[in-house]
C-alpha cells in the first residue's frame, strides 16, 4: 500500500489531501473520503487505508486549507472547531469537492466511472451537497448534520430542498442518540429521498450517537460501525465494483435498522 499527502490546485490556493491507494496499475474504483470537523486525523486516514485495503483509491481532501495547512483538532475541543466550520460555505465546499473528484478521475490508475463520495460528520453533509449538486457515482452519508435545519455556526444552508437534483444512490447513517439530529430530521431526509428514483437507504442505529463510526472518540459504537462499513462496502460494490480480490474478509452483521 501507498500512501502519501498531495496537493490539489483550487481556485482559492492549494488544498492538502491525503491518498492511499494499493500498488497496481489499476483502474481502480475511488472514493473521496471526507472528513469529521476536526480535519484529517488518525481516523480520517484510517479510513481511507482501509479502503485502499478494499482495492479503493482514497483521497480525502483537507476542508480547512483555506485557514492553513495540516489543520487536525482535538475531539474534545470543539470550541476550537467552530472558527473553522464558520468559515465553510456550501459554496466552497462544492468547489472543494469538485477538485476532488476531477483529480481522481483523470488519474491512470482510476477507472472515472467509478468515483464515489463519502464523509462524516460535516463530511456526511458534504457528501449530501455532492449528491445534489455534483456526479459522483455513488454517495455514503454518516451523520451529516445541517441538511434539514440550518447549523448553528456558519455561512452552510440546509440542503434538503435539493435532494430532488439527487442521481447517484445514496446510503445514509444516522445513530438514534444522536443529540444534534433528531429524528424528525432523519424522517425528513427519508421522505425526501423517497420521493426519487434512484437508489437510496436510510440506516438507524439504536443505542448509538453522533461519531458512532469513529474508534477514536468515546461515541464510537464498535456493533454499528462494524454493520455500516459492511453495508458501506456492499453499496459501493454493487453501484461502482472494485477488482476483485482474494481473502478479503468482512465484518458481520450488527444490528442497524434500514428503512
Amino acid at each position: 500500500m501507498t500512501t502519501e499527502t498531495i496537493t490539489l490546485t483550487n481556485a482559492e490556493g492549494p488544498m492538502d489531501a491525503f491518498l492511499a491507494r494499493l500498488e497496481g496499475t489499476g483502474p481502480f474504483s475511488a472514493v473521496v473520503v471526507v472528513q469529521e470537523a476536526f480535519g484529517v486525523n488518525d481516523h480520517i486516514r484510517d479510513v481511507c487505508r482501509r479502503f485502499a485495503g478494499e482495492g479503493y483509491v482514497a483521497l480525502a481532501p483537507e476542508l480547512f486549507h483555506r485557514a492553513g495547512r495540516g489543520i487536525v483538532l482535538p475531539y474534545d475541543q470543539f470550541e476550537a472547531v467552530r472558527p473553522y466550520l464558520s468559515a465553510l460555505s456550501n459554496e466552497s465546499i462544492e468547489q472543494d469537492l469538485a477538485v476532488s473528484l476531477d483529480h481522481l478521475r483523470e488519474r491512470a490508475d482510476v477507472d472515472p466511472r467509478r468515483v464515489a463520495v463519502l464523509g462524516f460528520c460535516i463530511g456526511g453533509f458534504v457528501a449530501f451537497l455532492g449528491a445534489c449538486r455534483l456526479d459522483p457515482g455513488a454517495v455514503v452519508s454518516f451523520y451529516g448534520g445541517g441538511i434539514v435545519r440550518p447549523r448553528a455556526e456558519g455561512a452552510i444552508k440546509p440542503l434538503l430542498g435539493e435532494a430532488g437534483k439527487i442521481r447517484a444512490p445514496i446510503l445514509c447513517f444516522f445513530g438514534a442518540e444522536d443529540r444534534g439530529i433528531p429524528p424528525g430530521d432523519v424522517e425528513a431526509i427519508e421522505v425526501g429521498l423517497d420521493r426519487l428514483k434512484t437508489p437510496h437507504e436510510v440506516v438507524v442505529y439504536p443505542g448509538a450517537g453522533h461519531g458512532f463510526f469513529c474508534d477514536q472518540r468515546a461515541a464510537y459504537h464498535a456493533e454499528s460501525a462494524r454493520d455500516a462499513w459492511r453495508r458501506t462496502l456492499d453499496w459501493l460494490g454493487k453501484y461502482l465494483p472494485a477488482p476483485a480480490r482474494p481473502n478479503m474478509r468482512r465484518a458481520q452483521d450488527g444490528g442497524g435498522t434500514k428503512r
